[in-house]
């Protein structure tokens, strides 16, 4: 493993498990000073604090509701207070709207529905990353910020409308953040496709037609498959790098191939 986020003290939020998990396993893999490991389940978040701790980096859990404006604020200063600043800035965490109620289509969808994905999704991020600013100003030690966008949010769909728009709005809010935030912090996005996180495995566990549903996920991938997680941290940790030093303003999928084109794999 490289060692190209040497030093770098680390927050990553949605941290417990799938791609959060793997995005703070890797960091540390790849020489981060410390890990905050940044989520709502505590047993969960401990487990990945502890596989940070194995891969080498210091870790600490902070449990934040990413509702609750008051508690973003404080997962950025105890954040800062345990690494002794911030330097990297992980937003991962997300939901989607079918988490929060069945059959969340466009006509069904409901208006606290809307509200809960975008202030976890959008204004989260806008809150976190004003209130880390000055720390991240402060660094030395090539800052960035790193957002989870989707390609959701690029193209339409039927089922996760909020989710969708948010994902648009995170796409806008990166490059304004990296207008704002320039020259000293950097700020990118990355673009899942379908991976086989534990929240999609759980979705696809719940449908009537599994095999139908699952060639739906991945049937635009020309990769003909799951991203797996690890594939997505490895794209997030080289935006927080300083290989990634001139990249700023970027949205870089990691979809295997699904914004290419406008098909759909027999």
């Amino acid at each position: 493993m490289s060692d190209r986020l040497a030093g770098k003290r680390v927050l990553v939020t949605g941290a417990a498990q799938g791609m959060g998990r793997s995005i703070a396993v890797m960091a540390a893999a790849q020489g981060a000073e410390s890990v905050t490991v940044a989520d709502l389940k505590p047993e969960a978040a401990e487990e990945t604090a502890e596989l940070v701790r194995s891969a080498g980096a210091n870790a600490a859990v902070v449990l934040a509701d990413l509702t609750d404006s008051g508690d973003i604020r404080r997962m950025i200063d105890e954040s800062v207070a345990f690494a002794g600043g911030l330097d990297t800035l992980i937003h991962n965490a997300g939901i989607i709207d079918s988490v929060l109620m069945d059959s969340a289509n466009f006509d069904s969808l409901e208006e606290r529905v809307w509200d809960t994905v975008f202030n976890v999704n959008v204004k989260a991020v806008w809150i976190a990353s004003q209130h880390a600013a000055p720390h991240l100003r402060e660094s030395t030690r090539g800052p960035s910020i790193v957002n989870s966008a989707s390609v959701s949010g690029i193209n339409g769909t039927q089922n996760a409308v909020a989710y969708g728009a948010s994902k648009a709005a995170l796409i806008q809010l990166t490059k304004s953040m990296a207008v704002a935030l320039s020259p000293q912090v950097r700020v990118n996005a990355f673009l899942p496709g379908a991976i086989a996180t534990p929240m999609a495995m759980e979705f696809l566990d719940s449908v009537e037609d599994r095999e139908y549903t699952m060639n739906h996920m991945t049937g635009a991938h020309l990769v003909p498959r799951f991203g797996e997680a690890d594939e997505v941290a490895e794209v997030a940790c080289f935006l927080a790098s300083d290989a990634a030093s001139f990249v700023t303003g970027g949205i870089y999928a990691v979809d295997g191939g699904t914004l290419a084109w406008r098909g759909l794999r027999g």
